[in-house]
């Protein structure tokens, strides 16, 4: 009996498969799936098919409401999802962006080997996870005034190292240099800025992790130097974490204040969940405006964080910052929305580009991307689960054509958080990683059943689709001996 999907999907290739407009009535444009054909059952399964659908009805979308192969069930987008409308008719959607407001990664270098951190990696984590706040409701270590949050909303992370946390040269390997424009603290509310001074520099729980690993293949070796990999065995850190409670409610007061505005504009939509209101509505100004101050807060955040991890790094080896060489690779969000420029039918045009749980991968030689990566593209970082790998990849000129400059964030989920708690217990997952190698701590042993292996794809096979589907492409893979989780 053939899959229900093949009724509704027309395959394009082995990685794009696409949902036709006669799929759902009132669909502005076609739905496009980067997926392999093993991946096509589950995502059937849990219905994002619906999702994907959905977000086509947005008004001024253009070409295709697109998924990536990592895409699960969202709060009206998919997981990711990447959606782009324009900005003369178009509209603007936090559940395009999410709750957590630049979710993000960013990834360090070192001059360690496997061979040099192996015998201190309990040590290490240990001192990682002392110095670096993590957990639900986790309260950082800096102590900000209302002003100074408010400063941080409007530079990000060029305020953190102004502050003495980090480097120059971080701000300059940071996706849009860690401050993104038009942020705007008086359209964030007083909740919003109440959940998000204590929050400061802190991990968080849930899917975040800080992660040491070790480089374990190189499949571009020019590509690989320029980012500061040499060899097989050398030691890198990732940092993933986000917004925190800022973020989250920047959303929730924007997705209330978009319910009004859809009936105000005459807006028809599928979900209510997909709340929106004109991108250049004050709405829409407003919402963009205060999405830039949650974006600027998570970079300030991935920067303090940085800034413990080498300080902990020196601790616990006894060298200095420059002989540890604990660089900064590069660093990418992944829920955001961007006013881009883009060739549609030959004509160039300013849209507002969604990416929910979505990398930018814009391709070498694009303006935006940092001098020393502009020959080869822009660096694209997709931590997997905790006890399987990551990737380094390139953005491609594909991405620009096909995909709005985007490409997958990650493993993406199989199983809900519920039902990985219902299935598995922390503490047998923490003993299974033991053996595999991989020391971790967490604070809350029961949610580490909820990032399992077992609840994810397999991160390599999201990234052999995107780089067989040529929007990214890989450069090397790390695999863990050390996790802090939330």
């Amino acid at each position: 009996m053939p899959a229900p999907w093949k009724e509704v999907v027309r395959k394009i290739d082995d990685y794009r498969w696409e949902i036709p407009r006669s799929y759902k009535q009132g669909m502005s444009v076609p739905g496009l799936i980067f997926t392999s054909e093993s991946m096509l059952n589950h995502i059937w399964e849990e219905q994002v098919f619906q999702q994907v659908a959905n977000v086509a009805f947005l008004p001024g979308i253009v070409d295709h409401s697109l998924a990536m192969p990592d895409i699960h069930w969202g709060y009206g987008f998919p997981i990711g999802g990447v959606a782009a409308t324009r900005i003369k008719d178009g509209v603007v959607s936090p559940g395009g962006v999410g709750f957590d407001i630049n979710c993000g990664v960013r990834l360090l270098r070192t001059n360690l080997t496997e061979e040099e951190v192996r015998p201190k990696i309990e040590r290490l984590i240990n001192e990682l996870f002392v110095s670096i706040p993590s957990g639900l409701g986790s309260k950082g270590k800096i102590r900000v005034s209302d002003r100074e949050l408010d400063e941080v909303l409007v530079k990000g992370s060029q305020w953190a190292v102004r502050k003495g946390y980090g480097e120059v040269e971080d701000v300059v390997v940071t996706e849009e240099s860690g401050c993104m424009k038009g942020a705007d603290p008086d359209k964030v509310s007083s909740k919003a800025k109440k959940r998000g001074i204590p929050q400061l520099g802190t991990l968080g729980s849930g899917n975040h992790f800080l992660e040491v690993a070790v480089v374990a293949e190189i499949y571009d070796q020019e590509a690989a130097r320029t980012m500061g990999i040499g060899d097989v065995g050398q030691v890198v850190v990732w940092i993933h974490t986000g917004s925190r409670g800022f973020g989250h409610q920047v959303c929730s007061d924007y997705l209330e204040l978009m319910g009004e505005a859809v009936k105000r504009y005459g807006i028809s939509l599928p979900d209510r969940q997909l709340a929106c209101a004109p991108v250049s509505s004050p709405e829409g100004k407003d919402y963009l405006a205060a999405m830039a101050c949650a974006a600027n807060y998570a970079w300030t955040n991935r920067q303090c964080i940085t800034h413990w991890t080498r300080e902990s790094f020196v601790k616990v080896f006894g060298k200095s910052l420059s002989e540890l060489g604990l660089e900064q690779i590069y660093d990418v969000c992944h829920n955001i929305a961007k006013i881009e420029e883009y060739t549609i039918d030959g004509d160039k045009q300013g849209l507002c580009v969604h990416r929910k749980g979505a990398t930018r991968a814009f391709p070498a030689g694009h303006p935006d991307i940092p001098d020393i990566y502009r020959n080869i593209g822009q660096p694209v970082l997709i931590p997997g689960d905790m006890g399987r790998c990551s990737y380094i990849l390139l953005g491609t000129e594909t991405a620009m054509k096909e995909s709005f400059g985007s490409t997958c964030h990650g493993a993406g989920r199989v199983q809900s958080r519920a039902a990985a708690r219902r299935s598995l217990r922390g503490v047998d997952v923490a003993r299974a990683l033991a053996a595999r190698g991989i020391t971790v701590k967490t604070g809350d042993m029961g949610s580490l059943a909820e990032e399992a292996s077992e609840a994810y794809k397999d991160v390599s096979e999201v990234v052999d689709v995107t780089h067989n589907a040529g929007i990214s492409r890989k450069v090397a893979k790390a695999t863990p001996i050390g996790v802090i989780k939330g």
